[in-house]
């Protein structure tokens, strides 16, 4: 008899899975059922230790147990069949993979006799997922279930978080094994090959703090990387930047890191982020980047990417540093034991950077402030998409808000109106861009935070992409709020069309939308519409006060653009920051590096 058994006895395959998924804490899994998959289905129908949330889509799977990942800190847990299932969730698990998303995702398998057969419903799924997951596996022993679950919540949680699929074969689920209780605690987790680094090397910790007290012109440059490395890592980053009166910003997937209140904060960085950010970010002499992975949204062109500074890099990935951008101190480990280090060090110093050659630091971005990059005036009868966000932001920033957001202006809109002073709160498609992400993500911070409130900024055309999943917030009572800045246009594609391509509209302008409030009404939801800027505000706290999911359709400007914009091509010290500078985009063209 084998030595790991319950209770003296073998279990089916489908049972360990599920115990397996109990020992590791799961508490809610997102799927979509088929036949593949039948066996552990009937295993969570047997028991109710573990709640089972069924979306629409298998992509919105994916989203939604993103959407619980990053905003409750846990392991997001997707169940989908073979075939059609598996494949439909690569664009999620792709998605995951970019922006460092811990995620496990089981599929089913056709029967292991029956693989590479053709068989109904089979898809190389190892094969397809391999490039966009952390890890996967395919299992052919009911013995090396538990195992294979264990290590596969270790591999999606340690070093750089990110999506691993298991694929499970039916007959390997419908078949008695052994049950292999989890290892405790991260140092007994064994893998053959990944050994994640979280410890920096002391001698770069002292190489970076002299490089920070010998600063005159020093910036934080921030990423998602310290939102993973969990709250303490914020709290220490917040006491580092207090105590250097270091000016710090932050990417896209970083916001939130740092309390956008805090005084030393700059805004975003890169091509929709502010002008004072970039403009320190090309005129540093010590740039200290934690967490952030030097994307090219940030960077611009590399020719002129901060061209007299010192970079310092500190990742848990070593294969990203020096992917991009070559770095002075490179500083492997994991963010937040790299702030402490880093913090420790720093506080042991009697030396400080010279007063003198900060303050004049601090009087150059002072002066980038002032060009107010952000401004934007509402008159008339028009919503201004700007106002309408900014005013969502201000009615709902008492409240313990979580925004999400589909890909577009809206979402750039959000990022620079929506001022996040607390980390996971912020829940965003950064790296691969997936229009359709915000409502099912929505879905899955609503699920992990019951009491929260959580909003979807969306646009008109992203909502469409996965508009099924308000039958899921419908059928599990979730008050999700979907806040549609409508302005018939792929915005985005809109703009980009207007400065690069002559203004030829190709294809950017949705000719037959719904009526949003219909739609809403039809799935069992509330539907309200806003077109006049001074009815805002009551619309907002109406959706606020609505026990229920809602769609708000707000109805804005349909040419605004959004700015401050880096141009395609250019230095990351060359924006555009308003319809008076287009015309230079125009005329420069698509692909110019402009200094």
């Amino acid at each position: 008899m084998p030595r790991d058994t319950i209770d003296g006895r073998q279990m089916l395959g489908a049972r360990i899975i599920l115990k397996a998924l109990e020992e590791q804490g799961v508490e809610v899994v997102f799927g979509y059922p088929g036949g593949a998959v039948l066996p552990i289905y009937d295993e969570i129908f047997k028991q109710n230790r573990i709640r089972h949330i069924l979306v629409r889509h298998e992509q919105g799977a994916v989203h939604a147990a993103e959407g619980y990942a990053r905003s409750t800190g846990k392991v997001g847990v997707v169940l989908v069949t073979s075939g059609p299932g598996a494949t439909n969730a690569v664009t999620g698990l792709t998605d995951a993979l970019m922006d460092s998303i811990p995620v496990v995702c089981l599929t089913g398998q056709v029967p292991t006799h029956l693989i590479g057969n053709d068989a109904f419903q089979e898809a190389d799924t190892i094969g397809i997922t391999r490039p966009c997951t952390k890890h996967n596996y395919l299992v052919k022993d009911p013995n090396d279930l538990a195992k294979t679950i264990h290590e596969a919540f270790y591999v999606a949680r340690s070093g750089r978080p990110g999506p691993v699929v298991v694929d499970l074969p039916k007959d390997v689920v419908m078949e008695k094994g052994a049950y292999a209780t989890a290892p405790r605690g991260i140092k007994r987790q064994q893998h053959k090959t990944y050994r994640p680094a979280h410890t920096p090397d002391p001698a770069s910790i002292n190489a970076v703090v002299d490089l920070m007290v010998n600063a005159e012109r020093p910036l934080f440059y921030t990423g998602g990387g310290v939102i993973n490395a969990g709250p303490g890592a914020s709290k220490t980053l917040t006491d580092l930047v207090k105590d250097t009166g270091f000016p710090i910003t932050s990417t896209l997937m970083g916001l939130g890191a740092y309390p956008a209140s805090g005084p030393k904060w700059l805004g975003m960085v890169g091509m929709h982020g502010t002008y004072e950010s970039n403009m320190a970010m090309h005129g540093c002499d010590v740039m200290i980047n934690i967490g952030a992975r030097f994307d090219d949204r940030v960077t611009g062109n590399l020719k002129y990417f901060s061209p007299g500074s010192k970079k310092i890099h500190v990742d848990i990935d070593q294969s990203s540093i020096n992917k991009n951008v070559i770095v002075d101190i490179p500083v492997v480990g994991d963010a937040g034991v790299a702030l402490k280090a880093i913090f420790k060090a720093w506080k042991a110093r009697t030396t400080r950077p010279k007063a003198k050659a900060m303050k004049a630091w601090w009087a150059d971005i002072e002066r980038w402030k002032a060009k107010d990059c952000l401004s934007y005036t509402q008159t008339g009868s028009v919503i201004k998409p700007q106002y309408a966000i900014q005013r969502l932001f201000e009615l709902t920033k008492k409240r313990d808000t979580f925004i999400t957001t589909e890909v577009g202006q809206h979402q750039m809109w959000a990022a620079q109106f929506c001022r996040f002073d607390k980390p996971n709160h912020w829940l965003t498609s950064g790296g691969l861009g997936t229009m359709g992400y915000g409502l099912p993500a929505a879905i899955g911070a609503q699920i992990g935070n019951p009491k929260g409130l959580v909003v979807d900024v969306a646009g008109e055309a992203s909502i469409l992409m996965n508009i099924q999943e308000l039958s899921t917030a419908v059928q599990y009572r979730l008050p999700v709020k979907v806040f549609i800045i409508n302005n018939q246009y792929m915005g985005m594609v809109r703009q980009w069309q207007e400065l690069l391509h002559g203004g030829r509209y190709a294809e950017s302008y949705t000719d037959s939308l719904p009526d949003f409030v219909k739609l809403a009404e039809a799935y069992g939801m509330t539907g309200l519409r806003v077109q006049d800027p001074a009815k805002v505000d009551d619309t907002i706290k109406e959706m606020m006060a609505i026990d229920g999911p809602v769609i708000v359709d707000v109805c804005v400007d349909q040419k605004e653009n959004c700015y401050p914009m880096i141009p395609s091509g250019a230095a990351h010290n060359h924006m555009l920051l308003g319809p008076e500078d287009e015309g230079e985009q125009k005329i420069t063209g698509a692909g110019m590096a402009l200094v």
